[in-house]
């Protein structure tokens, strides 16, 4: 959907041949994003706790869902404090249905009315908080959840932008979120410096805002003050309410609903269900990963006090083998790759291999020191055993970990290799802690009462 955005901010007129065809290709995009809504919602292998840590999210995608079926688009301001994003919201329905106030910040929760003159009232018009709270966080979060939830965005501003303005201008479009930018209280302007201005803005959001797409309004205008010259002489000064100045906004607007408007609700519907499935493949693979640990970690014990405590030679390195490609197989179901005991014991010697390459020193003691076990007896054989089995944990730890890199990543080594990948684990850990922590889990497990 990313190129329908494209499409939207770069197109050249509002007649043309191509937006005379959007209606029937929004159909078809409006489809897809529902059945995407329907399949994300419905999804059932999303965890459980995935689904409930994600709630407001999925009641955010129900709620989308009904507003698609309804036929309905929400186009919300977004703005400073006082730039005028309610009265503007005012002037185009025509009525004094969202809050103005001198007040700075009047508006502290986002607030929704529904715009009856265009399309029979299928259009909301919501009102957001002020990005620049002092101390308004929450609302500015708020204003900002609002703005990336929506079909089209209104920017208001009052002049050149700020820097504040000009972030969370680049943060909204960055997240592919149609916009016009909206001057509000144009009248403050001679025609000169409203050219200036124009240029100015232009200037400063190129590649974000379409020219065409940089609007100026007023929507409560100065009172005019008008001078009276009595045949006396006498002067008689009056004020004279101005009408708002929103004509051209509102043929903007409706330009854009005409030939887009359920390319608009497609798009928006598409890019947070991307979002959500991103979050939820995040979550899943969080979850993932912190059973893998413990997966990995019990083997790595097990491993350990096997090895150190099997009095037969070399044998019992035969047996570790065993149990990594056990546990290789218990990671691949985590992951939802299962392997078989062959695929799994060829990924094993994969990696042992490599790892052979890269240390075979510490290959070379372990064999030893399994010699040693029968060569010797005793205190030696605990010295031996413990030894081993702290290398044999160091080993099966390397092993999981280099298997869930690889199924992590849906099986794949990447493009550097099984080497590389094994290098950049051993690199990653401290050879001495592992051992060490190795050793104590070991003891650990031996001091619990059967």
């Amino acid at each position: 959907m990313r190129d329908a955005w494209s499409t939207w901010r770069h197109r050249s007129s509002a007649t043309s041949e191509a937006e005379a065809n959007a209606p029937s290709q929004g159909e078809t995009y409006l489809q897809l994003a529902q059945e995407n809504l329907r399949e994300l919602l419905h999804d059932s292998r999303v965890p459980k706790d995935v689904r409930d840590a994600l709630a407001d999210d999925y009641r955010a995608v129900e709620a989308m869902i009904e507003k698609i079926d309804q036929g309905h688009v929400h186009i919300a301001a977004v703005g400073r404090v006082s730039v005028g994003k309610s009265s503007l919201l005012n002037a185009l329905l025509g009525e004094q249905r969202f809050t103005t106030s001198p007040l700075h910040g009047e508006t502290r929760r986002a607030e929704m009315a529904n715009w009856t003159s265009y399309d029979a009232g299928g259009v909301y018009l919501i009102d957001t908080p002020g990005i620049n709270e002092v101390d308004g966080e929450a609302r500015e979060k708020m204003a900002h959840d609002v703005a990336t939830r929506v079909d089209l965005v209104l920017f208001v501003v009052d002049g050149d932008l700020t820097d504040t303005e000009f972030q969370a201008l680049r943060a909204l479009t960055g997240h592919h979120r149609p916009t016009l930018l909206v001057l509000n209280k144009a009248d403050r302007y001679t025609e000169s410096d409203k050219t200036l201005l124009r240029e100015a803005l232009a200037r400063r959001t190129a590649g974000l805002i379409d020219p065409r797409n940089i609007i100026f309004a007023a929507a409560q205008p100065a009172p005019q003050v008008r001078i009276t010259v009595a045949a006396t002489g006498e002067e008689t000064e009056s004020t004279r309410e101005v009408p708002p100045d929103v004509e051209q906004l509102r043929q903007r607007l409706w330009d854009v609903l005409d030939a887009e408007g359920k390319t608009l609700v497609a798009l928006n519907a598409s890019l947070f269900a991307g979002k959500l499935s991103d979050q939820v493949t995040q979550r899943i693979m969080e979850t993932r990963k912190k059973v893998a640990e413990k997966i990995i970690r019990t083997y790595c014990v097990s491993k350990g006090i096997a090895v150190a405590f099997n009095p037969i030679p070399v044998t019992d390195l035969f047996a570790a083998a065993v149990m990594d490609v056990a546990m290789v197989i218990h990671l691949s179901k985590v992951y939802g790759l299962p392997l078989s005991r062959k695929e799994a014991g060829s990924l094993v010697q994969v990696i042992g291999g490599q790892m052979v390459a890269l240390m075979g020193t510490v290959w070379a003691v372990n064999l030893v020191s399994s010699a040693l076990k029968t060569a010797t007896g005793g205190f030696s054989v605990l010295i031996t055993g413990a030894a081993q089995g702290a290398v044999a944990y160091y080993a099966t730890y390397v092993v999981g970990q280099a298997a869930k890199r690889y199924l992590a990543d849906s099986k794949s080594w990447g493009d550097a290799g099984p080497k590389q990948l094994v290098r950049e684990i051993i690199n990653s850990i401290s050879r001495d802690s592992i051992l060490a922590e190795g050793k104590n889990d070991i003891l650990a497990r031996l001091k619990r009462p059967s």
